[in-house]
């Protein structure tokens, strides 16, 4: 018999560093769990009858992470990722909801398949799934699907991602169509005439291996087109995974003028160069993405945008890939990395320890501004809202394993880097879905009855 009564299994998360950008906070708070949400927010919170949880020193809580450019390949791909692998790594990696592309076997065009995205993340029951519907029917970039029908059933944004939105025409109504339900239409930037059959950023690198290039261009042109598109109809249009200079440039602009834009970066465009294709034996396949690994220049003005708020989110663009695809050679292997479970040791280590941005700015762009852009819940912790919190150690040294990731594919250029910072537990719904064995004192953060 237990002294310790379960109010709808209700505790109290105790004296954590609590940062919340959208309510000003930043200090220590206890938070009181109930039913699933947050129940009450303050010192000292009374923890009679309920169970309570020590924030280990150091560690600091956050509104759940939403990663809103995310491939989980089912249905159709599951030999890449199913939505159970890919949500489990989400919670593995700090996130407590993801976005999902619809470039899956069928294409998320229609209601039905929104549904079944639905269904099978409600089985899984681990990260939040917000399903993103295609922009056209297949993503073939002829006709319009109903987006109508996809708001309805579920979809929070639309993109042919993987695509560009084909025309000019067909982005117009794409965008006066989705004003009507205030989503944005996410934009895979990439003129297919410049790309061609590029495999690498055109440069000297990519001269040096004989590698077919893809200009920076390809990507700006495309952007700048949207940008004038948003503005014309007053839509919203959301640049996904930017990687060039040129790109961030036209961005300012239209945001200059007003328009609905936004952006955002992964972190291997932050972190990596096309330099890297250079080192060991070359041409690592785990390094070959698209939009591609520009040059330093690129790479350090998605540093000063993340740093002067002209970027507005950090996504991971997750695509696993099976390892027997990685291994063809570069030309005919896969664009795409996997990137949940190593999103947040690389902000931290590479922007936070950096010097370059805030925890509270790293917050807003791993969780408020997602929850804007999307109009879903979270990115605040407020009473009543959904117990939805990931716990963050600044201070915590990990090495990531390319083997140990929980997501159903392992190829990641990470493998075997050493970082300063982590996701020490994933809380969803008021459960504790994950502490990282990895950083001392994290199994703290699970209460009693879910051990």
């Amino acid at each position: 018999m237990t002294d310790v009564t379960d109010v709808t299994n209700a505790w109290v998360l105790k004296n954590g560093r609590v940062i919340d950008p959208r309510s000003g906070r930043d200090g220590h708070f206890d938070l009181r769990i109930e039913g699933g949400r947050i129940a009450a927010i303050g010192k000292d919170l009374p923890t009679d009858g309920v169970r309570s949880v020590e924030v280990p020193a150091g560690f600091v809580v956050t509104p759940g992470l939403i990663d809103m450019h995310v491939h989980l390949r089912e249905p159709g791909q599951e030999h890449k990722e199913t939505i159970a692998t890919g949500t489990w790594s989400a919670v593995a990696g700090g996130f407590t909801a993801v976005a999902c592309m619809p470039n899956t076997d069928p294409v998320n065009d229609s209601a039905s398949v929104t549904q079944f995205i639905l269904k099978r993340a409600a089985e899984a029951n681990f990260a939040r799934v917000y399903p993103i519907g295609a922009v056209s029917i297949g993503s073939q970039g002829s006709q319009l699907t109903e987006m109508g029908d996809l708001r309805t059933a579920g979809c929070v944004a639309f993109t042919d991602d993987g695509h560009p939105v084909a025309t000019a025409l067909l982005m117009r109504r794409a965008l006066e169509y989705a004003s009507m339900f205030d989503v944005p239409i996410i934009e895979h930037c990439e003129d297919p005439s410049l790309k061609g059959d590029g495999v690498a950023h055109e440069g000297a690198v990519a001269s040096m291996l004989g590698l077919r290039g893809i200009p920076s261009v390809a990507e700006s042109i495309m952007a700048e087109r949207d940008i004038s598109l948003a503005e014309l109809t007053g839509g919203r249009v959301h640049l996904a995974h930017m990687s060039a200079r040129q790109t961030l440039r036209a961005v300012r602009d239209g945001k200059s003028r007003g328009v609905k834009v936004t952006c955002e970066v992964a972190p291997h465009h932050f972190t990596l160069t096309d330099e890297a294709l250079k080192e060991g034996a070359g041409y690592n396949t785990n390094l070959k993405m698209n939009p591609p690994l520009r040059e330093e220049a690129d790479r350090l003005a998605m540093v000063e945008g993340l740093r002067d708020g002209s970027i507005d989110v950090i996504s991971t663009d997750h695509a696993p890939h099976h390892a027997d695809e990685k291994a063809l050679t570069f030309d005919h292997a896969p664009f795409g990395i996997v990137g949940l479970e190593t999103c947040v040791p690389l902000c931290i280590d590479r922007l936070v320890h950096a010097g370059v941005i805030s925890l509270s700015r790293l917050v807003e762009l791993l969780s408020c501004r997602p929850a804007e852009l999307l109009r879903i819940p979270g990115g605040t912790i407020t009473v009543g809202a959904p117990a939805d919190l990931t716990v963050l150690a600044p201070d915590a040294s990990v090495t990531i394993s390319a083997g140990a990731l929980v997501s159903k594919s392992k190829n990641s250029p990470f493998d075997g880097w050493t970082l300063k910072g982590a996701a020490a537990a994933t809380i969803v719904g008021g459960r504790v879905l994950y502490t990282n064995p990895a950083i001392p004192g994290a199994a703290s953060l699970t209460p009693s009855w879910e051990n």
